[in-house]
């Protein structure tokens, strides 16, 4: 069974950390994923750098700018995580844009990403439909799960096609707009998750954008499967570091 769908089957709230691949130092990729995982992280998100990430805030399109000329690129990554499950067992997602991967092949991506241990993708501008029409039957012969996202303003028929074909966790973005922290949700957000809690979906829902400390996880948690801190800790990244990624996470799961 692919390791997220393992992950999905524990009996708790799950912390899901995205970070960009090759930031702050072009090496600094596979320390960060092992920190992490000793810190106690249930899944990791490797942001792919793209030179026009479209869904990202301020703080994520700088780190991709700075992974960009560090020199991280795909070759890079995979070079980079190639013997990334020696150390590291919890489920690794690549998140990123579709652009980089059509150039790369797609097959030929979806082939590495088997070859090093990737569980699923995250592609923010690939359409549902044309996955389901054209790319699907390629992740699913590499054992990939493909993680769809929804936004409050995502239809009710759109989020039952996407609960049907989705062989992971959903995605649920907690605002329309780009990547970024904040200190708490407000009644618009509580709204939706609610709204979406009670439609019972199949696919476990994982929430992210804006998730940012412990009050914003736990509020989060409370009508999710979990949650992804992204932008946090990318900012703590760019203050730190390395360094004390333990502190990070226990303000979020200790507090």
């Amino acid at each position: 069974m692919n390791r997220i769908n393992l992950k999905l089957q524990e009996n708790k709230k799950l912390l899901s950390v995205y970070f960009t691949a090759g930031y702050p130092k072009l090496t600094d990729t596979v320390s960060i994923l092992e920190k992490l995982e000793k810190s106690g992280i249930d899944m990791i998100e490797i942001g792919l750098p793209f030179s026009d990430p479209l869904a990202d805030g301020p703080t994520i399109q700088a780190s991709s700018t700075t992974a960009l000329n560090n020199g991280m690129t795909t070759s890079v990554l995979f070079h980079q995580l190639k013997d990334i499950r020696n150390t590291v067992s919890i489920p690794l997602i690549i998140m990123g844009y579709f652009n980089p991967m059509m150039q790369y092949g797609i097959e030929k991506f979806c082939k590495k990403c088997a070859e090093i241990g990737i569980d699923g993708l995250i592609i923010p501008d690939l359409p549902v439909k044309e996955y389901n029409d054209n790319y699907k039957t390629i992740f699913e012969k590499y054992g990939l799960i493909n993680v769809f996202l929804i936004t409050p303003q995502t239809s009710e028929e759109r989020i039952k096609f996407i609960d049907e074909i989705s062989n992971g966790f959903i995605y649920m973005v907690s605002s329309a707009s780009v990547t970024g922290s904040k200190n708490s949700f407000g009644a618009v957000q509580n709204e939706y998750f609610e709204r979406i809690s009670v439609m019972n979906l199949k696919a476990p829902q994982i929430i992210g954008f804006g998730i940012s400390n412990a009050e914003t996880f736990q509020q989060a948690t409370k009508y999710a499967k979990g949650a992804i801190i992204g932008s946090a800790f990318v900012k703590h990244l760019s203050e730190n570091g390395t360094n004390n990624i333990d502190k990070f996470v226990s303000s979020i799961l200790d507090s």
